[in-house]
C-alpha cells in the first residue's frame, strides 16, 4: 500500500488521472472500474484531456462502475447513471456496448446483481477507482459488510443517507437502498487507487493505514490487496 500526499485537490486529480492514462497506456484492452461522487469529478476531468489529445482507441475501453441507488432511473439527476455520462462519458468515445451500469431500475434485481459479477469476471478490471466514506464504506459496503460479499443490493445507513442528502432536494428523497459492487468484487481488481480528500475523512484515512482488518471499517480489506495506491491531501493525513 502506497500513500500519495498531495497539497490540494488539483494536484490529486493530476496524479489519479496520470494512473488510469498509465493503465490504459499499458493494456491492449483496458477495463477501468469508476466511481461517482465530488472527489473523482477533477479527475475525470484531467482524464477527459488525456484521452481526447492522445492517439489512444477508446473503442477498446471497457468501463464498470461501482454503484447505482435503487429506484432511480438513469435519466434521474441524481443518478450515478446520469452522473457519468454528465462527467465522463460525453465527453470521452467509449462505446456504448463497453460501459457497464448498474440499472437502478431493473425489473429483478438478483438477476442483474448476478449478469453484473459474471460480466466483471469475463473482463477483469486492469484498475479500480475508488473514493471512501466517513465510516470507512467504500462503493456502498457499509460496516458489517462481509469481505466475501460480491455485487449486492444494501441497505445504506442513516449516515450515508445523511451525506448523500446534498444532493438532493431534502432529505427524504434519498434512496435508502443501493446495488453496489461487493468488497470481493472489487478485490478482483489488478491495482486499486483510492483517492481520501478533506479533513472529515481524517479518520477514515488513520483506520485504513492502521493496519487492522475489520469488518467494522470496509476498507480496510484493501490492506489485504497487493497493489494499492492511497492519494489523499494534507487536510486528510492531517498535516
Amino acid at each position: 500500500m502506497e500513500l500519495v500526499k498531495v497539497s490540494n485537490y488539483e494536484e490529486m486529480s493530476k496524479k489519479a488521472s496520470d494512473i488510469l492514462f498509465d493503465v490504459i497506456k499499458e493494456n491492449e484492452k483496458p477495463v477501468i472500474g469508476l466511481a461517482t461522487g465530488s472527489t473523482p469529478e477533477g479527475t475525470y476531468q484531467e482524464l477527459i484531456k488525456k484521452l481526447n489529445s492522445s492517439d489512444i482507441d477508446q473503442n477498446n475501453i471497457t468501463t464498470f462502475n461501482l454503484d447505482e441507488y435503487v429506484g432511480l432511473d438513469k435519466n434521474h439527476e441524481q443518478s450515478y447513471s446520469y452522473y457519468m455520462y454528465e462527467k465522463f462519458f460525453n465527453h470521452v468515445s467509449i462505446p456504448q456496448e463497453n460501459i457497464h451500469l448498474l440499472n437502478g431500475k431493473a425489473e429483478f434485481a438478483d438477476t442483474e446483481v448476478k449478469a453484473y459479477e459474471e460480466a466483471i469476471d469475463e473482463a477483469g478490471i486492469d484498475v479500480q477507482l475508488l473514493g471512501i466514506g466517513r465510516n470507512g464504506h467504500i462503493a456502498f459496503n457499509e460496516p458489517g459488510t462481509s469481505f466475501d460479499s460480491v455485487t449486492h443490493i444494501v441497505d445504506l445507513t442513516p449516515e450515508t443517507i445523511e451525506d448523500n442528502s446534498r444532493f438532493f432536494d431534502e432529505l427524504g428523497e434519498v434512496p435508502s437502498k443501493a446495488f453496489t459492487m461487493g468488497l470481493k468484487s472489487i478485490m478482483k481488481a489488478d491495482k486499486i487507487v483510492i483517492l481520501i480528500y478533506g479533513e472529515n475523512k481524517k479518520e477514515a484515512l488513520e483506520a485504513l493505514l492502521s493496519g487492522e482488518v475489520t469488518v467494522d471499517n470496509p476498507a480496510s480489506v484493501l490492506n489485504n490487496h497487493k497493489d494499492v495506491t492511497i492519494i489523499a491531501d494534507n487536510a486528510a493525513i492531517g498535516e
